[in-house]
Parts: structure tokens; sequence; C-alpha cells
């Protein structure tokens, strides 16, 4: 087995020694495994892609969050127009007197749950937050770093407040309609999904709020979903010894054969030669 690329501090830190800075990806390009020698938060903010994180796959779009630890191998593929930011930092080296690993998951390896989503809200705020970490990060005075480690940790204050299940539609209630569909979206993956009765339920036009959708993600709605469910059912193969047939059920295929066919067709193999191919290489 290859082992994955290590990203050195030097060559994405601006100065040695420095605590936190932000990496900007306008856009996210296709990227192989890799681990890090620090920590990272990633937000995105448009557009979609394949992010890889120890071998589990998520179909990610704007307002994904993940929170990445040094240790942990992930890549991107099957980009389209993705942006999004890298937030990277040196635990070892926050001195501030705060309850970082109280905000950040799997800061101390206890219950880490990396995938979240945030809201259009908590972005806009996140934003102006890192606009500043970003600003802060690139000066060489003797205070930037205590200045950009303060605003770190306004940053990630903010997005445990604003920050949900990726399937939670109770948090995500109270966020603007494209967030609420995404959430949706999510918790639909064992069970059909009718967007015209989501459109009545929120009182909204489907051409619009399909528009908007594709817009915001670069996926039409049912490609997303498709998506979302084939990832799902990728993690399933690998991780479960659930027959092809039940998997396709909890992925909200009623047809086996069906699943089959999409899945051949969006990942090339079919679900048993994922299931003994992911196995081997593990």
């Amino acid at each position: 087995m290859v082992n994955p690329l290590i990203l050195r501090s030097a060559d994405f830190f601006p100065r040695s020694g420095q605590t936190v800075a932000v990496a900007d990806r306008y856009p996210q390009n296709v990227f192989a495994e890799h681990t890090h020698e620090f920590y990272e938060l990633v937000l995105v903010w448009r557009g979609n892609g394949l992010h890889v994180l120890n071998d589990r796959p998520y179909r990610i779009t704007r307002g994904d969050l993940f929170y990445v630890r040094a240790q942990d191998k992930h890549a991107y593929a099957s980009v389209n127009d993705l942006v999004l930011q890298n937030i990277i930092y040196r635990p070892e080296r926050l001195a501030l007197n705060f309850d970082w690993a109280g905000c950040i998951p799997g800061l101390d390896d206890a219950g880490w749950m990396p995938h979240w989503r945030i809201g259009s809200s908590g972005m806009l705020q996140a934003r102006q937050v890192i606009t500043q970490l970003e600003q802060e990060s690139t000066k060489n005075d003797a205070l930037s770093n205590s200045m950009a480690e303060a605003l770190f940790a306004q940053l990630v204050i903010l997005l445990k407040r604003h920050r949900f299940a990726t399937d939670n539609l109770a948090a995500a209630d109270s966020e603007p309609l494209l967030d609420k569909l995404i959430t949706a979206l999510s918790g639909s993956l064992n069970r059909s999904f009718i967007l015209e009765r989501f459109c009545e339920q929120e009182q909204c036009s489907e051409r619009t709020l399909r528009q908007q959708f594709r817009n915001q993600t670069g996926m039409t709605i049912n490609h997303y979903l498709r998506q979302l469910r084939i990832c799902h059912a990728q993690y399933l193969l690998q991780h479960s010894e659930q027959m092809i047939g039940e998997i396709a059920m909890q992925c909200g295929f009623e047809d086996s054969n069906y699943f089959s066919v999409v899945f051949s067709r969006e990942v090339g193999m079919t679900p048993g030669q994922w299931r003994h191919r992911s196995r081997v290489t593990a």
C-alpha cells in the first residue's frame, strides 16, 4: 500500500512557529490522499466534490464543515467549481487559556464527529471572522500570533454555536430555504424524497428552488441525492456485512438490480467489486 502524502507545516504557514493560518482553495482542485503535520477546519462555500476522509466518501457542497486531525487521511475527487477554505492550526502551539477541546470535535480524540453542516447565517458570520483571521495571520508584528489565535477562538465558538448534524431538520428549521432543503435531502437516504411535497410545505416555487440549488451547488437536486445515497452505500459495503440487497434498501433503492446499475454507473464498478476492492486496500 502506498503511504499518503504528508503536508508539512513549513509549506503552509507563512512564518515559523505560527499557530493558525488560512489556506484558500478558490477553487479546490482534485487532490491526492494526504495527511498533515497540522489540524484543519474545512468550510465549503459553493460548488461540489467528493471528499474522502479516512476511506469514507462524502459528497460535499455549500455549508459542509469538517474537523480534520493531523493523522486523518483525506482526498478530494470529482470536483465541480468547489470553493472552500481550510483554517489550519497546530494544537500544541495554542497558548490561550480556553476550552479548545470543548469547541473542536476530535481535538482530544473523544467522541469525534468530523462532518457537520452550518447554515447561511452562520456561514456569513464565519466568513467575516475568517477574513479578519486571514489578514492577521499574514502580519509579522509581535502581537500578530496572539491576535490570530484570539480570532481563531472566536471562530471555533461561532462554529460550535451554528453547526448541526447533517440530517438535523429541527436545527435547520430557522435557516434559509436552501439550507433546509440540503438538510432534508441528507435525512432522506433511506426513504423517498418528494420535492413537490417539500415545496408545498415550505410554500415556495419548485422551479425557483431547483434553479437556486443548481446555482449554488453545481448539481441538480436529484443528482445530489443520488450521490449522497451512493456515498452511504460505499461506506456500508466496506464497513458492514449486510447483503447488497439490504444495503440498497437502506440507501433508498427499492430495486437491488436498479441500485447495482446506478452504483456501477456512478462508481465505475459493481457493488460487489467495490466491497472486495475496498477491503483489500483498507
